[in-house]
């Protein structure tokens, strides 16, 4: 059997029993609660920073402090799924990871909200280990799709939460618990739900198609694991590819995360709207996740089969570029309906650029996909610490600092034309693909063995 017929060549939502549509379901909810409980606290700052009396630096280091841990966290986790595969690593990841979230109502001062804030980001890393077990569980014709429907509504948890966790907070408050003490117990619920999908992931997934790694043919997996261990990680650092990509995800995924961390109290301070409005409105920006990302692999891999993988990265450019410019608009609306119109249409290309960039990520080296995901993954995060910095300057304001990001965004799409592809890789890829469309117009998307019963 080739090794085509072991991965799903389409995708189908209702199908619960096969292992590559339960690592799918199963990943993108564990990405969508982890994203939860990272962002869970940001709509709810507005009170915290009365509480504990935060100035707009301290806020800004606070926002700094949630995306910065995970850029090692990603590259971490990138480097250990390539050994020990997706199901252990986000197991403990969503256990672990849950401690902090529920801990954080423990905070009595600004160092100890910035020391927990700093700890949840950690979960951030979750990405990682969704795109690794989407991506080797689905064939080249729809691997792009798969990415990036896993991803964007594991994103979508950075919306729910800006809409739903006020609502919690509302919630404690009507049954008597103070302000100060309804948001520190608004965050256990996230912690809670995270413990619960972690124990879900060991009893339900499987590492790839075929099983988890501890079961597969010993010595194949040996030979591959110390190929992969021993030069994967410094091959892809050597890769300027890699690097474009780090760039470029930082531009846009990095782009998301600030907006998250800041649209709900940008909402509230500029047009003056109550913090349960404020939330509903910022949190639209992550409901686009919906499909908006998804669109964005959708069309990489319509892309990638009419053009080649050039035509995966020619997209990829054209869509951070048209996300920069609608940044750029976004900041300039002072009238309530139109920033609202604006942000939406800024979200659509920010998250259509994240799912064509991974797209294009498990073309660049397919020995080191976890790793290589894990690098791209945290140059959103060091995208998202560079714009933390710039709204924590106190000589910009926000509109300032958004414009000014638009152009930055802008002008990072031209690294997209470093990422380049040989004759030689055009025509595995090409190959290869050929192969998966064939498999799945013969119907021999999954063999009975990649069924659970």
């Amino acid at each position: 059997m080739n090794i085509l017929s072991k991965k799903a060549t389409s995708i189908n939502l209702l199908d619960f029993k096969s292992r590559p549509m339960r690592a799918f379901h199963l990943s993108w909810l564990a990405f969508f609660l982890c994203f939860f409980g990272w962002f869970g606290i940001a709509p709810l700052m507005a009170v915290v920073r009365e509480e504990l009396a935060l100035t707009k630096s301290q806020v800004g280091n606070i926002i700094i402090a949630s995306v910065a841990i995970t850029v090692i966290a990603r590259l971490f986790i990138g480097w250990l799924v390539d050994r020990i595969g997706p199901r252990i690593t986000y197991t403990y990841l969503l256990i672990l990871g849950a401690i902090p979230v529920m801990l954080i109502g423990l905070s009595n001062s600004y160092e100890s909200f910035l020391i927990f804030r700093l700890a949840i980001g950690a979960i951030g890393a979750s990405f990682v280990v969704t795109q690794y077990h989407t991506s080797v569980m689905f064939a080249p014709n729809v691997v792009g799709t798969a990415n990036a429907t896993s991803a964007g509504w594991g994103n979508l948890g950075g919306g729910v939460t800006q809409m739903v966790m006020p609502l919690f907070f509302a919630m404690f408050v009507s049954i008597g618990f103070i302000e100060t003490a309804a948001w520190r117990y608004a965050m256990v619920i996230p912690g809670v739900l995270m413990v619960l999908c972690g124990i879900a992931y060991y009893k339900w997934t499987t590492d790839f198609p075929e099983g988890n790694k501890a079961d597969l043919d010993a010595k194949s997996l040996k030979s591959k694991q110390k190929k992969n261990g021993s030069g994967a990680f410094k091959e892809a650092l050597k890769d300027r590819r890699v690097w474009a990509l780090f760039l470029v995800y930082g531009a846009c995924f990095g782009v998301e995360l600030t907006i998250n961390n800041i649209a709900a109290i940008y909402y509230h301070d500029y047009f003056k709207l109550d913090l349960k409005t404020a939330g509903l409105i910022a949190g639209l920006f992550g409901l686009m996740n919906i499909f908006a990302r998804s669109l964005g692999g959708l069309f990489g891999d319509k892309a990638g089969i009419k053009w080649g993988l050039k035509g995966r990265v020619g997209l990829l450019g054209g869509l951070l570029l048209l996300e920069g410019i609608a940044l750029v608009l976004f900041s300039q609306m002072a009238f309530l309906p139109l920033a609202i119109a604006t942000m939406i249409l800024f979200s659509l290309f920010v998250q259509m650029s994240e799912g064509a960039t991974y797209s294009v990520v498990p073309f660049i080296n397919k020995k080191a996909i976890g790793t290589i995901s894990g690098i791209v993954g945290a140059g959103g995060n060091v995208g998202a610490v560079m714009a933390g910095f710039l709204f924590k300057m106190e000589s910009f304001s926000y509109p300032e600092a958004l414009a000014i990001l638009g152009i930055a965004v802008a002008v990072t799409s031209t690294t997209t034309l470093l990422i380049r592809f040989s004759a030689e890789d055009e025509k595995i890829a090409k190959v290869e693909l050929e192969a998966s469309l064939e498999e799945k117009k013969a119907g021999l998307q999954l063999q009975p063995e990649y069924i659970e019963k």
